[in-house]
């Protein structure tokens, strides 16, 4: 009976002292994502990238707007009004399978340009650990203390590349 109360008081001894040195730092990647200067032209890339899609795609809303007032007035004959409505369905077809084509081209471009800064951010996250001598850092806690986050350190290493 004694040796069951003993080792959970060896094991709380013993990892007190192998923890005692370690140093610890927290990291907020969905922060650096959003803040990294990499991340800011990425974003801006994309956007510059998709601006003639997004355009064309308010091109078509317009129009499907424009068709849509058309066909509120009443104003139309029987024949032309029906023209109208599937020139609408079809007008309407065409804007959600280009907004689909652009949402997957979208994130396919994403994706790789996030995979490129994930690990730009893993190394200045090794750099800001090795320079530091961390232990460990640990990335999205739930809370963490401001003493230990290294957030901003990273995002600075990050800038100056």
């Amino acid at each position: 009976m004694k040796t069951f109360y003993f080792f959970p008081v060896l094991f709380a001894f013993i990892s007190t002292v192998v923890f005692a040195d370690t140093k610890i730092a927290v990291v907020d990647i969905q922060r650096i994502l959003r803040e990294a200067a990499p991340a800011v032209r990425a974003s801006k890339k994309l956007e510059k990238e998709f601006e003639p899609k997004r355009l064309e795609l308010q091109r078509f809303s317009a129009q499907g707007k424009s068709l849509q007032q058309l066909l509120d007035k009443n104003t139309l004959t029987e024949a032309d009004r029906r023209v109208k409505e599937r020139e609408l369905v079809k007008l309407n077809q065409d804007f959600q399978r280009m907004q689909r084509e652009i949402n997957e081209d979208l994130n396919a471009r994403r994706n790789e340009e996030m995979a490129g800064l994930q690990e730009r951010v893993n190394f200045a996250i090794r750099s800001v650990a090795e320079t530091d001598k961390l232990d460990i850092v640990i990335q999205d806690a739930v809370y963490r203390n401001p003493k230990i986050d290294v957030t901003e350190k990273v995002l600075k290493l990050l800038a100056d590349k």
